[in-house]
């Protein structure tokens, strides 16, 4: 169950982040939230290969399908919901990717100031 209501970074209603493959804590195509979500799988990205290269060197190989757990690997393109905190450190390595704030879960904000967020903004933010 989802305690966290479903609020973007700008206030809005969490739009979906991603159906194919299908993305978030829940797999339910939304970066939602809750007591549950450890890892507070909150920013919706649009991957790069030098994001999915960074988090491999950091030990988390997002591309490599794990089929016993339903995870096809990820590629170049796809959007997921990242680890707040993942983001954070790629971005300052200089390797974040593009972000959905309308996608993105208000959580996100107790780790990501909004600023930094839509410095890598792939929707519009008015």
């Amino acid at each position: 169950m989802q305690p966290f209501r479903s609020v973007n970074v700008l206030g809005g209603p969490l739009e979906a982040c991603g159906q194919d493959p299908v993305t978030g804590f829940y797999r339910d195509g939304h970066c939602a939230t809750g007591y549950d979500d450890q890892g507070m799988h909150t920013v919706c990205a649009e991957l790069t290969r030098e994001f999915l290269d960074f988090s491999l060197a950091r030990g988390n190989d997002l591309m490599t399908p794990v089929p016993a757990f339903g995870f096809p690997g990820l590629a170049a393109g796809d959007r997921w919901c990242l680890c707040a905190a993942r983001w954070l450190e790629a971005y300052k390595a200089g390797v974040a990717p593009g972000v959905f704030l309308r996608a993105t879960h208000e959580e996100t904000l107790a780790v990501i100031p909004l600023d930094i967020l839509k410095e890598h903004a792939c929707d519009p933010t008015d």
